[in-house]
Parts: C-alpha cells; sequence; structure tokens
C-alpha cells in the first residue's frame, strides 16, 4: 500500500481554515478505503491563525470523495 501511495497522483479537494476539519475528512474517506493526506497551507500556523490545510486524494479515488464530502444539497 505504501508504494501505491507514493507513487500515485494527488489531488485537492477541499481546503480548511482548520486543520482538524481536514483530518475529520480524512478519517471519513479512511472508514471507506480512500487514501488521502492532510498537507498544511498558508501562514495561518506560523502567525497563530490556526492551521490552514489541504486535504488531498488520489486522482482516481477523487470523484468518490467529492461525493461522500458534498452536502445533501450538492
Amino acid at each position: 500500500m505504501n508504494d501505491r501511495i507514493n507513487t500515485i497522483s494527488w489531488i485537492t479537494i477541499r481546503t480548511t481554515k482548520a486543520r482538524w476539519e481536514a483530518e475529520f475528512m480524512q478519517q471519513l474517506l479512511a472508514s471507506y478505503d480512500i487514501p488521502s493526506r492532510v498537507i498544511d497551507i498558508g501562514l495561518g500556523i506560523y502567525c497563530g491563525q490556526g492551521s490552514q490545510a489541504a486535504l488531498q486524494v488520489c486522482s482516481q479515488d477523487q470523484w468518490t470523495a467529492l461525493l461522500l464530502l458534498s452536502t445533501p444539497e450538492e
């Protein structure tokens, strides 16, 4: 599995103002066996404004992940 994760294309599907939000979405995707990763972005983490983060998934899982994370109205 680690070899697969290291050789795939990652696509950012969400950005958040709080890292915990991205980690929560990552846990949801993990429950469906969708590999994902959380990346720290922006200067907020260094300026005391919180930890902005991006959630990334494998390119082949992009649309499934987006559907799982969408609100019912979307």
